[in-house]
């Protein structure tokens, strides 16, 4: 763990044999290093249908998102990505395969995102959802679609849905410069 007791006092400055700054403690030296989030999630089918999320939460509240979230301690990947799919969406989802990993600089987050098949086709809102829906890939609601790599997914999924055999994805090109140009 690189989680210090509340009663150092931390300094951002560049340790020696580091390159970069750090949070150091004044008082003994412990580094408290800030890492990337893990993000995990899925893109999961019925059938012809993907399971979308309306969110109920900040950021991004009532627009739609795959299910996915923060990786939790002690937890692989592909669990988390079946713990979100629960949690969003009361759906059980069996992974598929990695279908993406992005890079969100802006924000230190790495997503891995999989295929997934759901195991039944019974969903419904969890406590970070308004709705939940299983929507063809003509029905998906694109202009309310909360985050770039919602869309990047939704096309890399499209592009790979009859390939078995794939290189995962990454950011699309031009996309960092598109993040940081918007914001985002």
């Amino acid at each position: 763990m690189n989680d210090a007791p509340p009663s150092h006092r931390f300094d951002r400055r560049v340790p020696e044999g580091e390159d970069r700054e750090r949070l150091v403690c004044r008082d003994c030296g412990f580094i408290r290093y800030e890492n990337p989030k893990i993000v995990a999630g899925s893109v999961a089918l019925w059938e012809d249908r993907i399971l979308l999320c309306r969110r109920a939460i900040m950021p991004r509240a009532g627009f739609w998102t795959l299910p996915a979230g923060y990786l939790e301690l002690g937890e692989t990947p592909q669990e988390g990505a079946r713990r979100e799919a629960w949690e969003e969406a009361r759906a059980r989802v069996e992974i598929d395969r990695l279908l993406a990993v992005y890079t969100i600089r802006r924000l230190s987050q790495v997503q891995l995102i999989y295929r997934a098949a759901l195991a039944t086709p019974d969903v419904e809102a969890g406590p970070e959802s308004r709705e939940v829906g299983l929507f063809r890939w003509d029905e998906i609601p694109r202009a309310d679609i909360a985050f770039p790599s919602v869309h990047w997914a939704l096309d890399q999924w499209q592009a790979s849905r009859d390939n078995a055999g794939f290189a995962p994805f990454t950011n699309p090109p031009g996309a960092d410069e598109r993040l940081e140009s918007e914001g985002l």
